[in-house]
């Protein structure tokens, strides 16, 4: 198997061939260093690798039940939407990875990431692999999308925005730089303001860890007396196809976002391999580090568990499949793997951050 830095030259190597030279160098310069930062931080900016290795470290969760998966999952892969009926929505915000696989795969890697992410407050390896579980499984036995206007008031709670919050956001906005965007993702940006023909300023973003590298564009324009605001990134095929070396494998991150136990998110959109998504206080994804607090409770490692569940059964009737697989697995199978694939993720970070 090629070392970590092999690794990451081979797969950016495939980006570029991807993206046809499109890449931001200086934001995989970015990655790189961020890399170095914690093993959870390394985690998030290396699903690819996880994707060339895991099945060698956890080498049981092969012959699980496939499911089209989110792929990389972790802590700061949930957030916040309002959904078309305006609607405070909470769950998985990013599929930029997904792919049919091992449904164990998500599992394992959300568990991971909190062993990785550090302020546990309390709880054992055993009882936040527990939580997901026990969430995953009532997920499976009664879907629904997490809406927030009417029930869980708790986990409203704990994502609602502050005025603080919300104002660095605009002042972060006010402080975009325009910069020429190429056609490509000024028409989708474009496209996605709610009025044909508005003035919209644009700039490069610099946002998110694992997909560094890939050209992603903010659009700003001025609209019935304040500003909205769309993103522009690129999509690629799934790292995880890359690495099995899987044939014909199309970007799947509308399909799976699209799923029917998700509140839907109308700016939300996929066009020409571009993803396309509103920008607000209400549209974020939840930070790990500032949210410590709340991320590593009982609760909210069990929500994210049912909000996997919704995800895997949101394109296909899997549930009997994974409910059979789940019955056959050995107590403990979830902390036993976490724990492997954590290991072996802080070993990787050890050697990159030792280059």
């Amino acid at each position: 198997m090629a070392t970590i830095y092999e690794s990451a030259r081979q797969y950016e190597d495939w980006l570029k061939a991807q993206l046809h030279g499109d890449v931001v160098e200086q934001d995989l310069a970015k990655k790189h260093d961020k890399m170095r930062e914690s093993p959870f931080v390394f985690l998030r900016a290396t699903y690819w690798r996880w994707a060339e290795t895991i099945l060698c470290v956890c080498p049981d969760l092969a012959d699980g039940t496939q499911v089209l998966a989110v792929g990389d999952i972790h802590l700061e892969n949930y957030g916040t939407w309002r959904d078309v009926d305006g609607r405070l929505a909470w769950g998985v915000n990013d599929f930029d990875e997904a792919a049919e696989m091992p449904y164990g795969l998500d599992l394992v890697r959300l568990a991971a990431s909190a062993l990785l992410g550090g302020g546990k407050r309390g709880l054992t390896d055993e009882e936040i692999c527990a939580a997901i579980l026990d969430g995953y499984r009532q997920g499976l036995q009664a879907p629904r999308p997490v809406v927030l206007d009417r029930d869980t008031q708790w986990l409203r709670e704990l994502v609602v925005v502050s005025e603080a919050e919300r104002a660095k956001f605009w002042k972060k906005m006010a402080a975009v730089k325009g910069k020429r965007v190429p056609e490509r993702y000024l028409t989708a940006i474009a496209n996605a303001m709610p009025e044909p023909r508005l003035s919209i300023k644009t700039a490069q973003r610099v946002a998110g860890t694992g997909s560094l590298g890939r050209p992603r564009w903010v659009g700003i324009a001025d609209w019935r007396g304040a500003p909205v605001v769309r993103e522009a990134k690129a999509l690629v095929t799934s790292a995880w196809c890359r690495a099995q070396g899987t044939r014909n494998c199309e970007v799947r991150a509308g399909e799976i976002a699209n799923g029917r136990f998700r509140p839907l998110d109308p700016w939300y959109r996929i066009v020409d391999d571009v993803v396309v998504r509103r920008l607000s206080p209400n549209n974020r994804k939840i930070e790990a580090e500032k949210r410590k607090s709340t991320l590593f409770t009982h609760d909210m490692l069990q929500t994210m568990g049912f909000e996997l569940a919704n995800v895997h059964l949101g394109t296909a009737e899997r549930r009997d499949a994974i409910k059979r697989d789940l019955k056959m697995r050995k107590r403990g199978w979830l902390t036993a793997n976490a724990r492997q694939a954590s290991d072996a993720t802080m070993q990787e970070y050890k050697d990159w951050k030792a280059s």
